[in-house]
């Protein structure tokens, strides 16, 4: 059967994740605008730095501080090549963290969809009030199955 766009671009997030070089977790991100992949990013270490995977995580209070998050890439990449990014929405395989849905907002991002759940009420709030929409992919595919 024929995947819906939220199916399709959640699983190209879970596929862009396999390249995280983070063993501590495999995050992808796909920022989307009209049907069509303008940036995808995933969590690993800054360019010309080596990755977790090649010298080991640096901890901090239990965050990785080598590894740039998967959203915080995608972004990155949209800037280094002239991407815009307003009005997409974004299909990560985690919920984003308070410094991603932070960059989220100011990249333009209108709608986050993500597979699991990572709880920051802060980051809700944060998303609530600038008007981004926060939607669990386990709802879209309650939905419809539902329909």
């Amino acid at each position: 059967m024929r995947p819906g766009w939220d199916e399709y671009f959640m699983e190209v997030a879970r596929t862009v994740a396999t390249r995280a070089t983070c063993p501590r977790a495999s995050v992808g991100a796909v920022l989307v605008r009209d049907h069509r992949i303008l940036t995808t990013g995933y969590n690993g270490a800054p360019r010309h730095v080596a990755h977790c995977t090649e010298v080991g995580c640096e901890l901090v209070n239990g965050h990785c501080l080598r590894s740039t998050h998967a959203e915080a890439n995608a972004i990155v990449q949209g800037a280094l090549h002239g991407v815009g990014l307003e009005g997409a929405t974004a299909y990560c395989t985690h919920q984003p963290c308070v410094n991603c849905a932070k960059l989220l907002i100011s990249a333009g991002v209108t709608r986050i969809v993500y597979a699991a759940a990572y709880p920051d009420p802060f980051a809700q709030a944060l998303l609530a009030e600038a008007g981004v929409a926060l939607v669990p992919f386990s709802s879209l595919e309650t939905a419809r199955a539902g329909s």
